[in-house]
C-alpha cells in the first residue's frame, strides 16, 4: 500500500504546531464534506467568475478542492483560495486539533466536465461525449442549454467531408472531456 503525504503550508513556512498524520474521524465525513462545501459556497457568492466543481477528501485529511472560472483560474487565484479557505476551514474546527491539508487546483483539461457552466466556458472547443451506453462521438461544442448540447461533428475528409450538428441530452451524457488541440 502507498501512502502519500501532502505537507500543509504551515508545515512547509514552518510555523506548525503539534500535528498528527492520524485520521481521527470525529465527526461523519458526509457531515464535513457538506461543511466544506457550504464553506466553499458561501465564500464564492464573493467571487462570481469563479465556481466550485467539486470536493474530495482523503482518509488523510487531504481535502481537495477543484474551483473553475468562466475564463478559467490562475496559479496565483487558487494560492489566494488556499490561504483564505483554509483559514475558514480552520476556524469551523472540523478536524481535530486542525488535522487536515488543504488543496485549491482547476479541475484540470484532463477531467471530464461535471457541471453546465463548464460546458458554457468550453463553447468552441473539441469535446468527446461518452454516452451511457458504451458509444461516443467527437466533435465541436457549439451551444449548451439547461437540458443538452449541440456538437458539430465531421465525418470524411476533403470533398468526401459531411458536417452535421447533433442534439445530445445531458441525460445520454455519462462523461465528456475536453479534446487538445495541437
Amino acid at each position: 500500500m502507498e501512502y502519500v503525504i501532502h505537507l500543509p503550508p504551515e508545515i512547509i513556512h514552518g510555523r506548525e504546531r503539534s500535528r498528527s498524520l492520524l485520521f481521527l474521524p470525529y465527526m461523519n465525513s458526509d457531515s464535513v464534506l457538506n461543511s466544506i462545501t457550504q464553506i466553499v459556497s458561501s465564500f464564492l457568492e464573493n467571487e462570481p467568475g469563479y465556481f466550485l466543481v467539486e470536493i474530495k477528501i482523503k482518509p488523510t485529511n487531504n481535502v481537495k478542492i477543484f474551483i473553475d472560472g468562466d475564463n478559467g483560474i490562475s496559479i496565483d487565484k487558487c494560492v489566494q483560495f488556499n490561504r483564505q479557505l483554509y483559514k475558514m476551514i480552520e476556524s469551523h474546527d472540523l478536524f481535530p486539533s486542525g488535522d487536515f491539508s488543504l488543496e485549491v487546483s482547476s479541475p484540470g483539461i484532463d477531467k471530464p466536465l461535471k457541471l453546465q457552466r463548464q460546458y458554457v466556458k468550453n463553447v468552441g472547443r473539441n469535446i468527446e461525449v461518452s454516452f451511457n451506453d458504451g458509444s461516443s462521438v467527437s466533435g465541436r461544442l457549439l451551444q449548451v442549454s439547461n437540458d443538452d448540447i449541440m456538437v458539430e461533428q465531421t465525418t470524411g475528409k476533403g470533398k468526401k467531408a459531411e458536417t452535421t450538428q447533433l442534439v445530445i441530452p445531458f441525460s445520454n451524457i455519462k462523461t465528456t472531456t475536453v479534446q487538445i488541440e495541437f
